[in-house]
């Protein structure tokens, strides 16, 4: 059997295959603005409960009917002018108070910001940068590996020291100080520092399979033509370990979605104005204090869900992938 009959057959890795796939099309369809274009478009009152639960009914002050109107300066010249425009911007306020809705299907945030659709535009940052700083670190990753294992010797002795080296300390305290020593927030700050700093793995068995396929007798049969030294690294063993890197992409990605939301969380992630799965759950936790768990809810769900389905079509890849499994 194909590692793609494999991978077919098991239910469980297609079921997760077609979250995945419905998660990445909420990607594009974000990005392209197709939907939850207008997330931060005041949509309901401050903290609107979802709909299931209903109009919150608890008793706020009530204004008075009618406000007593100070009385006009006869030397003012502009007082007629001031009292028209106090009474527009009070029938626009009036009217802006009557379009927010009481209820969302969801509910809102502090700012009436409409969380199913916050929670869609905060999967396109926090997705966005999962893949993309998984990409750097697996190419990172197997280059380094690619040169380590190929040309060994001293070529082999400085990536094993910076690899000994980055491995010595805990990843996460690792991705906080480059965070802190960088103190720039953005997305392009987020990629490069976790990409940067998480080639270790992909290098590792990277490397491994180089030192094992360089002695085979294809690789001798390529030096015997003349193929050159990069040929013979790229073009023909590569291909023949590219499982490998693929399926350590798919395990980085899950990683640095949850690296990116403890980023966000700790106030090292995305910039004021960007909203990301971490940035919601930041603050969640002042909302949760007041009853309000519904933002709360929304990324904690959306995020176990991608990386439940993640996590499970990465295994199921795996075995896929797998020369030794036959069946």
């Amino acid at each position: 059997m194909t590692a793609w009959q494999r991978l077919r057959a098991d239910r469980v890795a297609m079921a997760s295959l077609a979250v995945v796939a419905a998660f990445l099309l909420m990607v594009v369809l974000s990005a392209t603005g197709l939907v939850a274009a207008d997330w931060e478009d005041e949509a309901g009152v401050s903290y609107a409960p979802p709909a299931f639960l209903g109009a919150d009914t608890a008793e706020t002050p009530a204004a008075p009917a009618q406000q007593r109107a100070l009385p006009d300066n006869p030397f003012d010249p502009l007082a007629a002018d001031i009292r028209d425009l106090r009474a527009q911007l009070a029938a626009r306020g009036s009217a802006a108070d009557s379009a927010r809705r009481a209820t969302l299907p969801f509910g809102a945030d502090k700012w009436g910001h409409d969380v199913i659709k916050k929670t869609i535009k905060g999967g396109q940052t926090s997705i966005v940068v999962g893949l993309v700083a998984a990409a750097l670190a697996v190419g990172l990753g197997s280059l380094f590996g690619a040169l380590s294992g190929y040309c060994g010797g001293v070529v082999d002795d400085v990536f094993n020291w910076f690899y000994s080296v980055f491995t010595a300390i805990p990843s996460v305290l690792m991705i906080l100080a480059v965070a802190a020593v960088l103190q720039q927030k953005g997305v392009l700050t987020i990629v490069l520092i976790l990409g940067l700093t998480g080639w270790t793995g992909p290098y590792r068995l990277i490397r491994a399979e180089y030192l094992k396929h360089k002695t085979r007798e294809y690789v001798l049969a390529a030096d015997a033509i003349g193929a050159s030294h990069w040929r013979r690294m790229f073009r023909h063993i590569f291909p023949n370990v590219s499982h490998v890197a693929l399926v350590q992409l798919s395990i980085l990605v899950v990683g640095f979605i949850k690296a990116e939301v403890i980023l966000s969380f700790l106030g090292f992630g995305v910039p004021v104005g960007t909203v990301s799965w971490g940035s919601m759950l930041n603050e969640a936790q002042n909302e949760l204090l007041l009853g309000r768990w519904w933002q709360l809810a929304a990324a904690a769900s959306a995020m176990a869900l991608l990386v439940t389905a993640f996590s499970l079509f990465t295994d199921a890849l795996r075995d896929a992938l797998d020369p030794r499994v036959k069946s």
